[in-house]
């Protein structure tokens, strides 16, 4: 799909293409959750220093929490008290009102004016403790702390590692042809804290986190042709990685060290192969070499193999191939008659892809061990999936009413989420590492 999308841009810089507006924050939207969440009370952390900028920090995740579709939280009205410690919780009080769990904290200086927040959990059923934690975060991060105990909770009652404190990289689209502005975007997982990291009047696309989080690898059209980007999130430094005749496009990262990035390079009869580039110095290695168009390579979490759409079998299809010069090529999907841009989840055990099926394009995953493929997403013309740190979760992108929007779902499709600019175009998700 993104290689497609590299050449509808070629055409657009003859003029032709389609757009609309777009703006940077992001508003979510819970579209289904478990059908019986964990209710939750998530009292309001004591305050003692005005450092924290009035962040309401048992909101930010009170709110992060009820965004995953799986707790519910109390009201703070029906809160007869508000302790903020563990030790001043009257357990029955809390269990008779008929919360599971109850999570209390305080906001507090630190040194050298840090911010310091200590979070308890308290199991209501048994009355014991689970967790308590000190985060300490400059002012200006204190919002991400946050989402650190959003995680801490999540873990302590799931089971699972959250992703709350990550973040996302999307394209917007401003304007309407022929003047069109592309912006490249990074925000918190739930879109807030969002800003604009390139901007350019021609297209962006196709980003790509460095596995440290550090750096985005992205395409740009910015000298009327498809080049290969690098650039510190942090500073902005850039430089240009490729920038051959022809198409370069869909970079993604080594996921160990950083120090390749998978690309599709068009060669000089105009087919379609996969490269490796070495970061350092833009040397190259051809790992296919097949008549048919190979594109969109994702890595495997352990960085030797990679997963490609070729349509090699007369149709887009997942193969896996060595990362490596020459590289033997295995189908991977075998089920319908499309399957496009693999991503890999960081156990290695599922593959998510965009497949076709009940007649739209739709995210699904496919269990590497069994085959079993399931679709996961509903749209019409849904693409571009990206897993998130944890594994638990999908981020990608879809249509609503003629408009890109995004959305996220749960691995075992439970749980869903949208993610919509307040209006016009945001596409091409990804979800980015645990911050560094």
């Amino acid at each position: 799909m993104t290689d497609k999308r590299i050449l509808a841009c070629l055409l657009m810089l003859a003029g032709v293409t389609a757009g609309g507006n777009a703006r940077a924050q992001l508003r979510i939207e819970i579209t289904s959750g478990v059908a019986d969440p964990i209710p939750v009370a998530i009292v309001p952390f004591a305050r003692s220093v005005p450092g924290d900028g009035g962040l309401d920090v048992a909101a930010v995740v009170q709110r992060d929490l009820e965004g995953s579709g799986r707790f519910r939280a109390m009201a703070r009205n029906d809160m007869i008290e508000q302790p903020s410690r563990a030790a001043d919780v009257v357990v029955a009080d809390w269990r008779t009102a008929r919360n599971d769990y109850i999570v209390v904290g305080r906001v507090l200086p630190g040194e050298a004016g840090a911010v310091q927040i200590e979070v308890e959990l308290v199991n209501l059923a048994s009355g014991r403790r689970l967790a308590g934690q000190r985060f300490v975060a400059s002012p200006g991060r204190l919002r991400e702390a946050a989402h650190q105990v959003s995680d801490l909770v999540y873990e302590k009652i799931l089971g699972v590692p959250g992703a709350f404190a990550t973040r996302i990289a999307y394209v917007a689209v401003d304007g309407r042809p022929p003047r069109q502005s592309y912006k490249l975007i990074v925000a918190d997982a739930d879109g807030e804290q969002a800003r604009t990291v390139a901007e350019s009047t021609l297209p962006l696309m196709s980003p790509a986190w460095s596995p440290d989080g550090e750096w985005l690898a992205y395409v740009s059209f910015e000298s009327r042709s498809s080049a290969i980007w690098l650039q510190k999130v942090r500073t902005g430094e850039r430089r240009r990685l490729l920038a051959r005749p022809g198409i370069n496009g869909s970079p993604a990262w080594e996921p160990v060290r950083g120090e390749r990035l998978a690309v599709t390079l068009s060669t000089a009869s105009g087919n379609l192969d996969i490269y490796l580039v070495d970061v350092a110095d833009g040397n190259l290695t051809r790992v296919t070499s097949d008549p048919a168009i190979d594109t969109e390579a994702a890595f495997s979490a352990d960085g030797r193999t990679l997963y490609f759409t070729s349509d090699r079998a007369g149709s887009p299809q997942v193969y896996r191939a060595e990362a490596a010069a020459n590289a033997a090529a295995k189908r991977v999907t075998f089920t319908g008659s499309y399957n496009a841009r693999p991503r890999l989840s960081p156990d290695g055990k599922q593959l998510a892809m965009v497949t076709l099926a009940g007649g739209g394009y739709r995210v699904a995953v496919q269990d590497l061990a069994t085959g079993v493929v399931r679709p996961l997403s509903k749209g019409p013309l849904d693409e571009s999936p990206s897993f998130a740190p944890n594994g638990a979760m999908l981020i990608y992108a879809g249509r609503e009413r003629g408009q890109g929007v995004l959305a996220t779902v749960a691995i075992d499709g439970l749980t869903t989420q949208r993610l919509k600019a307040e209006q016009g175009e945001v596409r091409e998700p990804v979800w980015g590492p645990r911050r560094p």
